[in-house]
């Protein structure tokens, strides 16, 4: 985590910048944590505008990173007006790494690659309950814990694997693969409402659950449900068993994240620290920046 301070006379600390991680990549979620103001801050990430959520001790902006975003330096910028002074605006840098995605080919059923004209109205119904399911309001978070794993993390396939099925079809994986057997259980990454629980073609049996300010988790290719949608499930709880159904070669769960309509890294969600605080922060590793 890199934090930047804002100091009053250069010696009470009045406000503070955190920006987790301080290196990042394409395709990974960054969270932005603004403490010791009650105003809504404003800011931007490079060229994306940061969308400020209210939080205990101040204000939280979570960003994903497109995974076409150019490697190298990228500013950041806030703009507050700490408590009893005037507008500020500190800045910092988030370093961007090159990706390194991996490459893979997979034999898929001729089925999912060719699909037939009812096959392809399916899919078309399925990718509308998606869209309509994403289209929600910037809301606060509905989350008062860090995101854990929904199964033991034995990853078969990570995000951002480059595919070529059946030696034709290019894709991207946006989403990470976790071992399992049919039946084994899969769990709520965090609390949230469940917004669908469908059968789809492609990702067969489906749950979204959404977390607030236009987060959402995505979990695949289940077995069985055990929520239904409107549900408000709690972290670590029971939403379905792992499967195979849908386009797979086998049983596992295809964990995905989705943040302000950009499929994410779940592992770079994991890594956050929404609830660190106070004494619990590290020491800056920057300059202070600001006035």
């Amino acid at each position: 985590m890199t934090v930047f301070g804002l100091t009053l006379a250069g010696l009470l600390q009045v406000a503070s910048v955190h920006l987790q991680p301080g290196v990042a990549r394409p395709g990974d979620a960054v969270l932005v944590t603004v403490l010791g103001v009650t105003k809504a801050p404003s800011g931007t990430l490079g060229p994306q505008t940061l969308d400020f959520l209210p939080i205990a001790d101040g204000f939280q902006a979570l960003v994903a990173l497109s995974v076409e975003a150019s490697i190298g330096p990228r500013e950041l910028s806030v703009d507050l007006i700490p408590e009893g002074g005037a507008e500020t605006t500190i800045t910092g840098t988030l370093d961007l790494e090159a990706p390194g995605w991996p490459k893979r080919e997979l034999k898929v059923a001729k089925k999912f690659t060719s699909p037939s004209k009812a096959e392809q109205l399916r899919s078309a119904r399925d990718q509308k309950a998606f869209e309509d399911a994403f289209d929600v309001d910037l809301e606060p978070w509905l989350f008062g814990s860090d995101f854990t794993w929904p199964r033991p993390p034995e990853i078969t396939a990570p995000f951002g694997d480059l595919r070529l099925m059946n030696g034709k079809k290019k894709s991207q994986h946006f989403g990470m693969d976790l071992d399992g057997n049919t039946g084994d259980p899969i769990t709520a990454a965090n609390a949230g409402e469940v917004v669908m629980v469908r059968d789809c073609f492609g990702s067969g049996n489906t749950v979204l659950v959404h977390h607030g300010g236009r987060l959402f988790t995505a979990y695949f290719h289940l077995s069985k449900f055990e929520v239904k949608e409107g549900d408000l499930v709690k972290a670590g709880q029971r939403l379905g068993k792992v499967g195979k159904t849908g386009r797979v070669t086998g049983p596992h769960l295809h964990f995905g994240v989705k943040l302000d309509g950009r499929w994410v890294d779940p592992q770079s969600l994991l890594e956050l620290k929404f609830f660190e605080r106070g004494g619990a922060l590290p020491a800056p590793k920057t300059p202070e920046l600001g006035g």
